[in-house]
């Protein structure tokens, strides 16, 4: 039996007084913001491309890919974090907010980045990871040597017990385990606590403390002066902590972001943002924010998209959802009819660094329900992966959502197919996740293996020819079969249906009003956006299409008039 997913209707109170809504729908127009119908890439900078020969991605290697980029047809890309980090946790666990990675390149080599990408059409987007610091951070190296104003910028908690031997409070880290770690007194003796959502390597933040706000306003100021065009903000949801931090009692632990958590979502992030967005309305053209906010519903993310609020926030239920066209559906009717009673733009995504490539989730058997562990990499363990049939799918769901008005996020890689990597070898895998996590949860590696460009040698491209640095993570044996120098030739290839899709979305669907549903049914979904529809057959059989000329088709294995099983078309009605 489908579970249907309830439509919300809102009653939104923001700074300005009460904004309600339902769902009426609201379009991008010609005066819209330039990311409110942009196509973002994601690039993974240690995986996208290796421009030293070390076997590590950084600024020579996407510098010398912009040409790709914007032959690919993008807006805009998104950088995950380029700062200077141990790399605890693949750069979130920031030492520096104000440079670059060494293993990256040089502030300078940045700025010639932006520049360059500006030059081509590009807009740049940058991570910033404002919940938690390196422990590497200057400020908390002060804090544990004793600086009481350092400490302050970090939540330290007396333990409970007779000696301070249990920690302040029930919550578990993301990661797995406690979510708090002692720290010892300059003297030795065992001292206070601190937390940490993530990593122990990464400790949490105090957002009441007003030094930690003037920074990172700062923070912002500082890139945007040299160009930058927005910030993608990680674990927006998490900045704000309850007064008192309550255990979180049968809540069992932090990813379960259908139920609310003390540690996330609370009033205090809005404040925070408000202080942000004043940052970034000083700028000419606007500054953007993008939020990473898992939260219980839809409802709540509306909350982070007010009008002096964030700009935009990523919608993760397609990240969830299976390959169903009534699912599929009811996430394009949820997500629209939330973001349109805040006034706000809706954001898809199908991929990212920290889920199993949609490839993969696809090459399987689908579940009959919303997969709320979208990171629970050994739930298809004794099931083998179809990977054609995933391919095929996911160039069906990459159609659905490049067709629907709003942002659309692409993560690098999945313009070539690319599958998840599922055995990258144990003594191989650099994830924390991997190594923190209890009941052997494999990590996020196998989403991050540097990228096939096509060439000689077992970099398959990655690295320049005559590399001695091997990829940071080792890449399978049968990823040339994927690599981008061999699609370019192939005008099947899933690299030039993206190609064609995005060309094709930025001359259809730039500053287009209207959306409605022309067709739908268990297993078809079809939709009208301007003078174009969009058909989607997640079935097993073929469907007839009405009347038109097919602008563009995911599968060609389709009968003259007929939609394939599992894919999608575009058509303009005749």
């Amino acid at each position: 039996m489908r579970r249907a997913i309830p439509l919300l209707h809102l009653d939104i109170t923001d700074a300005a007084g009460t904004l309600t809504g339902s769902q009426s729908q609201v379009d991008p127009t010609p005066t819209s913001p330039w990311w409110a119908d942009a196509v973002v890439y994601q690039v993974y900078i240690r995986s996208f491309a290796d421009g030293s020969g070390d076997g590590i991605g950084d600024l020579a290697g996407l510098r010398a890919r912009i040409p790709y980029l914007a032959e690919l047809g993008v807006d805009a890309i998104w950088i995950n974090p380029w700062y200077p980090s141990p790399q605890a946790d693949a750069g979130y666990d920031v030492a520096d907010y104000r440079d670059i990675e060494p293993d990256y390149g040089t502030l300078a080599e940045a700025d010639l980045l932006l520049a360059e990408a500006h030059d081509a059409g590009i807009k740049v987007i940058l991570d910033i990871v404002p919940n938690h610091t390196s422990d590497h951070h200057a400020w908390f190296q002060a804090a544990l040597a004793g600086d009481e104003a350092a400490r302050a910028r970090y939540i330290f908690r007396p333990g409970k017990g007779e000696a301070g031997e249990i920690e302040p409070n029930d919550w578990k880290s993301i990661f797995g385990g406690p979510a708090w770690t002692r720290t010892n007194n300059p003297d030795g003796t065992p001292g206070e606590w601190y937390l940490h959502l993530f990593a122990r390597e990464q400790p949490d933040l105090d957002w009441e403390n007003p030094e930690v706000v003037a920074e990172f306003q700062d923070i912002l100021r500082f890139w945007f002066d040299r160009g930058v065009d927005g910030f993608r903000i990680d674990v927006a949801h998490g900045l704000s902590k309850p007064e008192g931090l309550p255990d979180a009692g049968e809540i069992t632990g932090l990813t379960q972001h259908d139920v609310p958590h003390p540690a996330w979502d609370n009033e205090g992030v809005h404040e925070i943002y408000r202080g942000w967005r004043k940052v970034a309305d000083g700028y000419d053209p606007e500054r953007v924010f993008v939020a990473e906010a898992w939260v219980p519903s839809n409802e709540r993310l509306a909350r982070y998209l007010r009008p002096d609020e964030l700009h935009t926030a990523f919608q993760f239920d397609f990240l969830r959802a299976p390959f169903d066209a009534s699912y599929m559906k009811s996430v394009v009717d949820d997500a629209r009819a939330t973001v349109a009673a805040a006034g706000g733009t809706t954001t898809w995504v199908l991929s990212n660094h920290d889920v199993v490539r949609h490839v993969t989730r696809y090459a399987r058997s689908q579940p009959d329900h919303y997969v709320e562990s979208v990171w629970d990499r050994l739930r298809w363990h004794e099931e083998p992966a179809d990977i054609a049939l995933g391919v095929r799918r996911a160039r069906a769901a990459s159609m659905f959502i490049l067709g629907l008005p709003g942002t659309v996020y692409l993560y690098q890689g999945e313009e070539l197919g690319l599958p998840e990597v599922e055995d990258v070898p144990d003594e191989a895998r650099q994830d924390p996740v991997f190594r923190i996590r209890p009941a052997g949860d494999i990590g996020r590696d196998g989403c991050r293996i540097p990228l096939p460009w096509g060439g000689d040698g077992d970099a398959t491209g990655f690295s320049p020819a005559g590399a001695t640095g091997q990829p940071w993570l080792p890449q399978p044996a049968n990823w040339s079969e994927f690599n981008a120098a061999d699609q370019e030739s192939d005008p099947d290839s899933v690299l030039n249906l993206y190609r064609a899709a995005l060309r094709l979305r930025r001359d259809q669907f730039a500053d287009v009003t209207g959306f409605e549903w022309v067709h739908t049914s268990d297993d078809v979904a079809a939709f009208r956006h301007g003078d174009v529809e969009v058909w989607l057959n997640t079935g097993s059989t073929p469907v007839a299409l009405p009347g038109g000329e097919v602008l563009l088709a995911s599968a060609h294995d389709a009968q003259p008039g007929f939609l394939a099983p599992a894919s999608a078309a575009w058509l303009r009605r005749s």
